[in-house]
């Protein structure tokens, strides 16, 4: 498969390693960028990877309100405080204020996922299948299929970004990662909504905040 510049420059923004590291790792997975960037964590050759085990015990707490309606606290932690204060850090912390408040997640990453709730998701989902009609031998590969849809829902990182819908919050994450040299790590948020658990009308709240975003 021929690797274009764009492919490396894409697998060079996710990961921080070198040009020529990025070429070879995409070459040797054949083109699939997700394994190329595995394949440099694997190698220690990723900037990000490297950055993993140190400690962020800095950062900011970003709150945003929506109409009144609807109020995110989030903090998202750095390693020193000057980082905590570059611009490119902030524009990020609020971008994810404002994902939280328009698509609602639960968790931050899927570790976080109990596991209780994770096994009931998979049992409904196989039942879906089965009465379906799916046959028995590609059930269990239609449910590990259907929980990627299951996390995208419920799991910040996995969430496409609102402003673009190409990458996911983790690959936004990463790439500012790589950009500023120092691990960044979102720890928690808080969701509040007017009315929530009531019965009330339905809005598209998700659309609302984006609009406000562009």
């Amino acid at each position: 498969m021929e690797i274009s510049a764009k492919m490396v420059k894409e697998l060079r923004d996710k990961s921080g390693a070198g040009m020529m590291d990025c070429k070879k790792a995409l070459k040797e997975s054949n083109g699939d960028i997700d394994r190329a960037a595995d394949i440099l964590r694997e190698q220690g050759l990723s900037k990000v990877a490297k950055k993993s085990d140190r400690i962020a015990a800095e950062g900011i707490v970003e709150s945003y309100i929506h109409n009144n309606r609807i109020g995110v606290l989030i903090e998202v932690n750095t390693e020193t405080d000057f980082v905590a204060k570059n611009e490119d850090f902030r524009e990020f912390v609020r971008d994810m204020a404002m994902q939280v408040a328009a698509v609602n997640p639960k968790y931050v990453t899927r570790d976080e996922v109990p596991q209780d709730e994770l096994d009931h998701e998979r049992s409904v989902l196989k039942e879906q299948a089965l009465n379906e009609g799916k046959p028995e031998h590609i059930v269990e590969k239609m449910v590990e299929g259907r929980l990627e849809k299951f996390y995208k829902e419920i799991v910040l990182l996995d969430q496409p970004f609102i402003k673009d819908g190409d990458k996911t919050v983790n690959e936004l994450l990463t790439e500012l990662i790589a950009k500023i040299g120092e691990k960044i790590s979102i720890r928690r948020f808080c969701r509040y909504e007017v009315g929530e658990g009531m019965e009330k009308r339905s809005e598209d709240f998700a659309e609302e905040v984006a609009k406000q975003m562009k």
